[in-house]
């Protein structure tokens, strides 16, 4: 099914010239009624991106409000001719991160789920951005297959270094000897906090707030949370997420355009190639390549030495900055060097899902797996260098905003621990079918009637709300308490963070907190404050860690910013001590870590995600911009944590962000 003319088509300010469209920075496209009601499942199109930048756009599909209920968001490379596939099944909401094809970037599905009977108007539009772009659309169509994954473009876009050619910048690695050179320097410095008055654990030893414990604590002073060191002294938890040199760049159907790649076999080959999750995602890429770098740029300074080089490389790096903490996913192998913060390996789940990734978490099958995901812990649970651990990071159904999972309980048709014990709350509630009839404006003939897939009850009157409502919180709670009772058997002696949550999207995640020792949210933007206010003002009185934030430029050598975009790399090191030095000065605030140690790959990691949001570049040469704010914040942190210096107050030039 082809679809007609892109002139009849065009949306909020977008124009056609020269045979190409012109989408305004706040965002332009095309409309798409032809998604709406039954029809083939892919929506196939070529699109060029005519700019200097990768583009964000975004699918947006409305069902009669203001805001569209479900977001398709994707990017594209600069100058590649993409061919996208979108599988309108994703509309159902049964996936966050679908995976990405040859030619494309990260695809995430945002919002609920609409019936494609339910939609009152698609569009695809850009994403807004410091200025406009031109694109160039072919071939749209709807069809029943996927249009197959091309070559993007001809010729070399990655030189032998892992940098992008198109661009140039200060710092740009010209030649191996000058490369070697760096890192052999970088490795020959020392490795030791900048600050005299430093603990061995990077807290700050003028500032004994109680008598040590031998492992990390916490305390509450004067209205003010703190973190202690093993020593007692205040911490203050400072560092990167991901210090970890990995195979992390994904290479398959783009080796064309990579330059000189090591062989496949043989020494050092095998460190240098790894294969795909192959539960990544759900669109066909078979056989999917992952390279390192990071590791091919080690061992052509270090040779067979260039493991050992890096460990000690990068802890005398991040000490030298000011850095006190390895964030999430970060090396085991550097553990003891810096204390470390980590996850449990797995997250217990249940072999039916209510939601996405919420398992059936009345069943005795969640406890059994929570308290085998708990052994985990029994190796580091002695160990004085781990400060806390999180249960997981971000939940795929949290995404959702003002997500209902009592909802999700009745909609689905299985015959789960979940659905049994909700239609006990509400037979205990209302005992008479009757009675549950007029307050949920429903027929029923009995508490029976429950147990058939009901489509969002939640609707169906204020009080099936209310009640729906409650029993989320009741699956919510057990959700958190399970894991964490199961993890504090295994290991009494650490802090458990909780769930690191994307975004606080409903009151209800709140639930809970009680069974943490710290709360845990990822957040990005510009100030950390109104999400710590938040946390507090929902009532939970808890220290609060950051495990994610971060802001990218497009002068570093990447074509993305990542999910916090300024103007250039001196404006990135402001962002980064306003965060920060924000962040320590709320009552609340107890750390943040940057995402992440390492710029990403320029044609994107495992997932597409392609940002210039790392202290190091890929040649592992740290930003002397960032290295510098890192420095300057963490010699005044705990002044600021104290509430005896003002937290610094230059706000960055931020953009609109370039991310998917």
């Amino acid at each position: 099914m082809r679809l007609s003319n892109l002139a009849d088509r065009l949306v909020h300010g977008a124009v056609i010239k020269e045979n190409e469209l012109l989408l305004p920075a706040s965002g332009g496209g095309i409309a798409l009624p032809e998604i709406k009601g039954e029809g083939p499942r892919w929506l196939n199109l070529v699109m060029t991106v005519l700019a200097d930048h990768a583009q964000a756009f975004e699918l947006r599909v409305y069902g009669g409000g203001e805001a569209p209920r479900v977001i398709i968001r994707f990017g594209l490379m600069p100058h590649f001719r993409a061919a996208v596939a979108l599988d309108l099944n994703w509309l159902d909401g049964h996936i966050l991160f679908p995976g990405h094809r040859v030619g494309t970037q990260k695809v995430v599905c945002h919002g609920s789920r609409i019936d494609r009977n339910e939609i009152s108007r698609a569009e695809l539009v850009s994403m807004p951005g410091a200025k406009e772009v031109r694109v160039k659309i072919e071939n749209l169509a709807l069809e029943n297959e996927p249009c197959p994954a091309e070559a993007p473009c001809d010729g070399k876009l990655i030189d032998a270094f892992g940098q992008y050619i198109p661009k140039d910048w200060p710092g740009k690695v010209k030649n191996e000897e000058e490369m070697v050179s760096l890192l052999r320097k970088e490795a020959s410095e020392a490795s030791a906090y900048p600050f005299p008055h430093w603990t061995e654990w990077g807290g700050d030893g003028t500032r004994k707030l109680k008598e040590g414990t031998g492992f990390f604590s916490k305390i509450k002073r004067d209205g003010r949370w703190y973190l202690t060191d093993p020593s007692g002294c205040a911490f203050f938890s400072m560092g990167p997420d991901c210090v970890v040199a990995r195979c992390d760049a994904r290479i398959d159907g783009l080796e064309e355009m990579l330059t000189d790649l090591p062989p496949r076999e043989g020494m050092p080959g095998n460190i240098l190639y790894g294969p795909m999750r192959a539960n990544w995602g759900e669109v066909e890429r078979p056989g999917g390549t992952l390279f390192s770098y990071e590791r091919w740029n080690l061992y052509r300074a270090f040779g067979e030495s260039w493991e050992e080089a890096w460990q000690s490389m990068i802890v005398g790096q991040l000490k030298r900055m000011g850095m006190n903490s390895l964030g999430n996913w970060s090396d085991s192998r550097l553990f003891g060097r810096m204390p470390y913060v980590t996850s449990l390996p797995e997250f217990p789940a249940t072999a039916h899902c209510i939601f996405r990734d919420f398992p059936d978490v009345l069943s005795p099958e969640y406890t059994q797996n929570a308290e085998k995901c708990a052994q985990a812990l029994k190796e580091r649970k002695n160990d004085p260098w781990m400060i806390e651990y999180f249960l997981r990071n971000e939940p795929a159904w949290a995404f959702v905003d003002d997500l209902i999972i009592a909802d999700e309980v009745l909609r689905d048709p299985a015959p789960t621990a979940c659905k049994a014990g909700l239609i006990a709350f509400i037979q205990e509630k209302y005992t008479e079918i009757d009675a549950l009839n007029q307050a949920w404006h429903v027929h029923f003939e009995s508490f029976g009637d429950l147990e058939n897939p009901i489509e969002k009850a939640s609707s169906l009157s204020d009080q099936a709300k209310h009640d729906l409502r409650a029993f989320s919180a009741v699956l919510t709670e057990k959700y958190m308490r399970i894991p964490a009772e199961a993890c504090r058997k295994i290991d009494p002696n650490h802090m458990i963070l909780g769930m690191r949550w994307a975004w606080i999207s409903d009151p209800l995640l709140v639930t809970g907190w009680d069974c943490f020792d710290v709360f845990s949210i990822n957040c990005y933007a510009v100030d950390p404050t109104p999400a710590l206010d938040r946390v507090r003002d929902l009532g939970v009185d808890l220290p609060v860690m950051i495990g994610e934030f971060h802001f990218g430029a497009l002068d570093g050598g990447l074509p993305a910013t990542g999910l916090e975009a300024v103007l250039t790399q001196k404006e990135r090191a402001k962002a980064y001590r306003y965060y920060c030095e924000r962040a320590a000065a709320h009552p609340n605030g107890v750390g943040c870590h940057w995402f992440q140690c390492y710029d990403q790959f320029a044609l994107g990691r495992f997932d597409g995600e392609n940002y210039n949001i790392g202290l190091f570049d890929i040649t592992l040469r740290p930003y002397a911009e960032m290295a510098k704010a890192v420095r300057d914040t963490a010699e005044r942190a705990y002044a600021v944590h104290a509430g005896e210096k003002v937290p610094f107050s230059q706000k960055p030039v931020s953009l609109p962000m370039i991310a998917y």
